[in-house]
Parts: structure tokens; sequence; C-alpha cells
């Protein structure tokens, strides 16, 4: 099967290595020339584990390649994959279609056979119909099908979840693009992956819904954190207690400075305004946002009153940058709302990201940037985790003393226990669990 995916950037380059792998022949279309000439020079944009090997592998099969010539791909494609970016729209939130809707309208042109054009990209419920009206607009005689199929990809997991999913969601009423989308997706099979066919709407609605689910989660156990410190209760044991409730789980109930990313910010806000627009306002989803946009502020004033209440002139030791750990992404990163505050408050932040200094240093104006978490700890009054790298996991806590000038940690992420941290002469601050001083 031929398929052509329109958009090299996180989603369409794990989608593009994912169904090279199964054994497609994919070719991944970016306007971007510089982009694609470094893609096939083997650098690779984005950082996710295991993705430059995978496209390495696929390109070396003959299976995967790369190109910023439109016109002369799309036209001999089965199916063609719209995974271009739908970021939040300046004024009102709403999801920006613009780069969807200008690459429909480009791919019409070459329709010249039965083809699958799908949605990958997230788009509000609808979508479908509008590229379909800009099919046959442009193209009125262009024989195909719009499906909507959305990604559910965690950054820093993205090639064990499109490889062995928890779902496969394709939205279409065609028999025809069904059938093409079953057999594209024929290999997960083996490991009975669960299909699930729908109408456009639905499939496009499941997105949303999933994403909206899962920051409520999140922004839940946060609020509970919150309570958990004024009332001497352990959020850990909390969310122990609730996990083991199958009918909630214990995914996404650890306590954190708040969500970020490309997804959820932009998501919750594109679903709020979609509810409001149609008449029935989702009042959850409307909390979920503005209760998580101010977590990242109130973040910054946790760190000061760490410090007694005042930082001016004091230097603080900034571990993890990312939104996430395994990614290089610094969209709506706490750490950007984290850094920003501390130092309108008068302090000086010098930082250490394993993957993202790069990310961070196109956002973060006055930051002093260092090779390593220890350089960062050099004559630090207190030192903040804000991203969970797995090496920020078991710091040399003696060494930090003789590094900084007060051992203060304030622990954004629960990796360290109360306990250990004050028996290691540390003034200890973290999320929802009470520290006893001795």
């Amino acid at each position: 099967m031929r398929i052509a995916i329109i958009g090299c950037g996180y989603v369409g380059l794990v989608s593009g290595a994912c169904f090279s792998e199964f054994g497609a022949e994919v070719i991944c279309i970016d306007k971007d020339k510089t982009k694609i000439t470094e893609i096939k020079a083997g650098k690779i944009p984005i950082f996710e584990p295991g993705l430059d090997d995978l496209i390495a592998k696929n390109v070396l099969a003959g299976r995967l390649s790369f190109s910023s010539d439109l016109g002369a791909n799309v036209g001999r494609a089965d199916a063609i994959f719209i995974a271009v970016g739908t970021p939040s729209r300046r004024g009102d939130g709403h999801a920006d279609l613009s780069y969807v809707y200008a690459a429909v309208e480009e791919i019409s042109n070459y329709l010249t056979s039965y083809t699958v054009v799908v949605t990958k990209s997230t788009v509000p419920v609808g979508t479908g119909q509008e590229v379909e009206k800009i099919i046959k607009k442009s193209n009125s005689g262009a024989d195909c099908d719009v499906v909507s199929n959305p990604e559910f990809l965690r950054e820093g997991s993205a090639l064990e979840d499109f490889l062995r999913p928890d779902r496969v969601v394709i939205g279409t009423n065609s028999d025809r693009a069904r059938q093409l989308m079953r057999e594209l997706y024929r290999p997960l099979s083996l490991i009975e992956t669960p299909i699930l066919f729908t109408s456009r709407q639905t499939a496009e609605m499941i997105k949303y819904a999933a994403n909206a689910f899962l920051a409520t989660k999140i922004t839940f156990i946060n609020e509970i954190s919150d309570l958990c410190e004024k009332i001497d209760a352990d959020v850990q044991d909390v969310s122990k207690g609730m996990g083991m409730d199958g009918r909630i789980g214990s995914k996404f109930l650890h306590p954190g400075p708040g969500y970020g990313g490309s997804c959820f910010p932009k998501d919750t806000l594109a679903l709020a305004r979609t509810a409001q627009k149609a008449g029935n306002p989702l009042k959850i989803v409307e909390a979920v946002v503005s209760i998580n946009k101010n977590r990242k502020l109130k973040m910054a004033e946790k760190v000061i009153s760490a410090c007694d209440g005042g930082i001016a002139g004091k230097t603080i030791a900034v571990l993890g940058l990312t939104f996430k750990p395994n990614t290089d992404d610094m969209r709506e990163s706490p750490s950007l709302d984290i850094v920003s505050g501390l130092q309108a408050a008068g302090g000086l932040v010098k930082a250490f990201d394993p993957v993202g200094m790069r990310e961070a240093e196109q956002l973060l104006e006055g930051v002093i940037w260092c090779k390593s978490a220890y350089e960062a700890m050099e004559e630090a009054s207190a030192m903040v985790i804000i991203t969970e790298w797995n090496e920020f996991r078991q710091l040399d806590f003696e060494r930090a003393k003789k590094l900084m000038k007060s051992p203060i940690l304030v622990d954004l992420r629960n990796i360290y226990n109360p306990s250990d941290m004050l028996n290691a002469g540390f003034k200890y601050s973290c999320l929802g669990r009470t520290v006893v001083s001795k």
C-alpha cells in the first residue's frame, strides 16, 4: 500500500516510520525544504526514543522516503494522511485549522484515482465535513473518502503507542474506506488490537474527550494534593488508594506542577470553545483549563516560600525544563511559568535539562544554562525539580550540599522521600505530603 503523509512534525514522523515498519510504502512530505534536507541527512527534528533508528531502518529498506514536492508524490497514494499542526488560535482558543485546510486544498488538485484522505491531526468535530467540501470545490470529480483517524501518542513512548496501541479509532461511513483502513492496520491484528469504526464526528470527538478526561484526572489529583497539605494527609497514599479501584485506575494520578505539552493545553481549550459555540458549555473542562493555568503560576510561589519568602539576589537551580521526560518538547511546559516567576521575584536561575536545552534557550531569557545538574547547583540557595528525568532520581546529596549555599530542595514531582531528605540534611518541600522538621 502506498501512503503519503503531509507534515513532518511529531505525528507525521512517528506515523510515517511506523506505517513503513508495517510494510507500507510511505512518503513523508513537508514544505520546509531545510527540514527535509536535514531528515535525509539523519538529523531528526524532534527527540523521541528510538525514532531515529526506526526511520533509518525503513529508509534503508526502501519503504520510507521524504520530499518537499507534494505534487509529484500524492497522486499515486492510496491514502493521504494530514498530519499538520492545529495550534490554539490567537484570541479565542479555537483550534487553528488553516494548515489543515491549506494542505487539503493543495492535495485536491492531484487526486486522480480513488484515494482515502485521512485527518490524523487533532481536529474539532465537523472538520471532516469541511475537508470534504474543500475537496469537492477544488476538484469536483475527485473519487475519494474523508476519514478521521485520531492519534493517541504519548511523547516519550510514541513508538510503543503506535505499534502496540490500546485501540485504533477510525471514523468513516464508507465501506470502501473501511476496507482500506482495515488493511492498513492489519499488522495489528496479530496482537488483537481493537479497531473501533465509528462515524467521522464521533472519531473526532473521541480524541478530544479522551484528552480532556486525562487532563481532568491530572487536575483533580493536583487539587487533592493541595488539600492534603492543609489537612496533614499524604497524597501519594491517596493516589494509591484511589488507583486500586478498577473503575478509576492509577494512571494520571500523580501530582505535579500542572500539565503541558502539545496536546492537553490546546485540546482542552479547543473542546471548551467548541462546546460554547454549540451552546452546550462544558463547565468541568473550563474549570480544568483555568485551574491548570493558575497552578503553573503558583509553583514559583511555592519555591519562594521554601526560601523563607524571598529570593531576590539568590541563585535558584532548576532541574528539568521539558513538560515531561524523554522528550525535548517545551510547549506549554510548567517550567516556562516557573522560571519567569522566579526571575520576576529577583532570582537568578541556573538551569539544566538532559535533552531540552536547545528548545528552552529559544523561549527563556536571562537564564544561565548549565551542562549538568551539579553545575546548576553551584552557589544555589535552593534547587527545584520540575521534570522527573531519571538522572534526577538518584542525586548525590552530599555533593549537592557542598556545592549549594543552602540545602533547600523543592520537589515538584515527589520523586524523593521526605524523611530521607531530612536525614540528608535538606529542607525539603514537595506536593501533598507533610514534611516534619527535625
